[in-house]
């Protein structure tokens, strides 16, 4: 009999959060990663919880949905668990209408919202004066606030998950033997793994850069404007990301792009004129080719899984990801929803 039932291969959010999910079902787990927690692109600076828009529903936007509405929950235990915050704040989003017809659209999505959210978060199309001075100028003198949007400081994150695991017994090791089910969340380096010698490219790697500002917001929405997503956190910084480069030589270094993310921040948001630019950040998410995270089991190795491909999303769909793979690797109930099946990618 196994000393060990689940041995997680990647300290992320997904392998973390899987590793929490199966402890807190009693399981005996170890988590290896030789680079230690949050090496990769989930030890950003970023955090933006942001849904889908609500229409053209799919399994895909249902899940994330279903994760985003755990995702209060989940954290407060994380944090109760190893006092460590993890930044987490459902505080809503405030996106400018550009125009008649995108104002129209921001209608329709209303309307969507109301129905396919389940009552649980609106999507309310609300005037320019009616947001405060925290706000983008808006063409249309509309912005859209969407109440299900939350932030997460993806760093600390990690490390409240860290510190929960330990209070369990579960510490992040450099290395050691597979014992139990295997579950590779392992990055864009591991979807490069997964692809070697196939027909096709299971996924590969794109590189975001983000700037971080020292300027306390205080507890006001996150704000997406000209594809910017500016993230207030609770610790007296402002995030703003980011870029999506599919080329790139050095995984981890910052250039003008980083400096033109800032400099229309600012543009769009006048306040953050003068703020101190405390720390400039690049790193490499996982994409997988359907764009949705790949789960299940690994279909060349018995007792192996894989949770990857979580790319912009995955902090917003770690709860959901984390209870779906602990009841397969667990319980043997695939409960992973169409379009996410990593026999679908192979």
């Amino acid at each position: 009999m196994a000393r060990i039932d689940v041995t997680v291969r990647g300290a992320g959010i997904f392998g973390l959060s899987v590793a929490w999910a199966c402890v807190q079902r009693g399981a005996r787990v170890q988590v290896i990663d030789p680079f230690g927690p949050g090496a990769g692109s989930s030890g950003g600076i970023v955090g933006a919880l942001a849904p889908h828009v609500p229409e053209q529903w799919n399994p895909k936007k249902a899940f994330q949905l279903d994760s985003l509405l755990m995702s209060q929950a989940f954290w407060s235990e994380v944090e109760a668990t190893g006092g460590v915050t993890a930044g987490y704040a459902r505080l809503g989003r405030l996106q400018p209408v550009a125009d008649a017809a995108g104002l129209d659209l921001a209608k329709s999505r209303a309307r969507g919202a109301a129905t396919l959210w389940r009552g649980a978060a609106e999507w309310r199309v609300v005037t320019s004066a009616d947001v405060g001075p925290w706000a983008p100028q808006s063409p249309s003198g509309w912005h859209i606030h969407d109440t299900l949007s939350a932030r997460v400081h993806p760093r600390r994150a990690c490390a409240a998950l860290v510190a929960a695991l330990e209070v369990r017994g579960v510490s992040v090791v450099a290395d050691a033997a597979d014992e139990g089910q295997v579950l590779w969340a392992t990055g864009w380096r591991g979807l490069e793994t997964l692809s070697e010698g196939r027909a096709r490219v299971v996924g590969a790697g794109v590189k975001g850069q983000a700037v971080l500002l020292r300027h306390d917001a205080g507890a006001v929405p996150q704000l997406f404007v000209d594809g910017l997503h500016i993230i207030p956190h609770d610790d007296g910084t402002v995030a703003i990301g980011s870029t999506s480069e599919r080329d790139f030589d050095d995984p981890t270094s910052v250039d003008a792009a980083c400096d033109l993310l800032h400099e229309r921040a600012c543009a769009a948001l006048s306040v953050l004129h003068g703020a101190e630019v405390i720390q400039r950040w690049a790193g490499v998410r996982p994409r997988a080719r359907s764009r949705a995270p790949m789960l299940g089991a690994w279909p060349d190795r018995a007792g192996h899984f894989i949770a990857n491909g979580g790319f912009k999303i995955g902090f917003g769909m770690a709860p959901k990801v984390a209870e779906v793979m602990a009841d397969l690797m667990l319980d043997g109930r695939d409960t992973v929803p169409m379009g996410f099946e990593v026999a679908a990618s192979f």
